[in-house]
């Protein structure tokens, strides 16, 4: 059973999914650990981590409904954003600090959309040092930390639209939506965009707006699905 923003009874946690929109800085760890304790549920599972910056949907599944979980995950994705032009970070966005500047004031708008196309379709993506992956049996992550740089696979990914608007008061910002396969890293599109229009280029925001048929529009709050379900058990 998908849970959107409605009202329910306890008793359904022992096999749902229910949306929720993650807020800024909280992991998808974090969501799910705030969730497991509110619910009093053991079996608590994601389809599809969000990074800290990023906000959006997550679909949160318990108990038997944590089964459901990989037929999620493969479902198409499509996110909403913001690039800025002419800067580079170790993490491809904005939760690490600017480690090169490059010129953009050049980069016009038919640059920007030529460059798009090549991302368009069934590509390869050379995952982030910043991620989950492991090799080796260690977290990219980690390396990434200790300024290690590792050597990674591209991997297939499709990239079915991808859409970009110039910010009107400030042209070094482009504001994006993409629609994609599971797998995609949405910061290495916007890193290799920048690569291609000869500069550089990093996420400065990034919210997920939905996952198959499942639409952000219809998710909980965290602290209002804490609240909602607190009062349910009482009741």
């Amino acid at each position: 059973m998908v849970l959107k923003g409605s009202s329910f009874a306890a008793g359904v946690w022992a096999n749902a999914a229910v949306l929720v929109d993650k807020p800024q800085d909280w992991t998808s760890f974090d969501v799910c650990g705030k969730l497991r304790g509110a619910l009093k549920v053991k079996k608590v599972g994601h389809a599809g981590t969000l990074d800290p910056m990023a906000t959006g949907l997550l679909i949160i599944c318990t108990g038997q409904g944590t089964k459901q979980i990989d037929d999620f995950v493969a479902m198409e994705k499509a996110y909403s954003g913001t690039l800025r032009l002419g800067q580079a970070t170790p993490s491809y966005d904005a939760m690490s600090e600017i480690e090169e500047e490059l010129p953009w004031e050049d980069i016009t708008d038919e640059d920007l959309e030529a460059a798009k196309e090549a991302f368009v379709g069934d590509i390869l993506q050379q995952p982030p040092m910043f991620s989950a992956i492991k090799i080796k049996g260690e977290r990219l992550y980690k390396a990434a930390r200790r300024g290690e740089v590792v050597e990674r696979q591209s991997r297939p990914v499709t990239i079915h639209s991808f859409e970009l608007q110039r910010d009107e008061s400030n042209r070094q910002d482009v504001h994006f939506k993409v629609t994609c396969s599971k797998g995609t890293y949405i910061r290495s599109l916007a890193h290799d965009l920048g690569k291609a229009v000869g500069s550089a280029a990093h996420l400065t925001a990034l919210r997920r707006e939905s996952i198959g048929e499942h639409s952000v529009a219809d998710a909980w709050s965290v602290l209002d699905l804490v609240a909602a379900a607190q009062a349910a058990r009482q009741s």
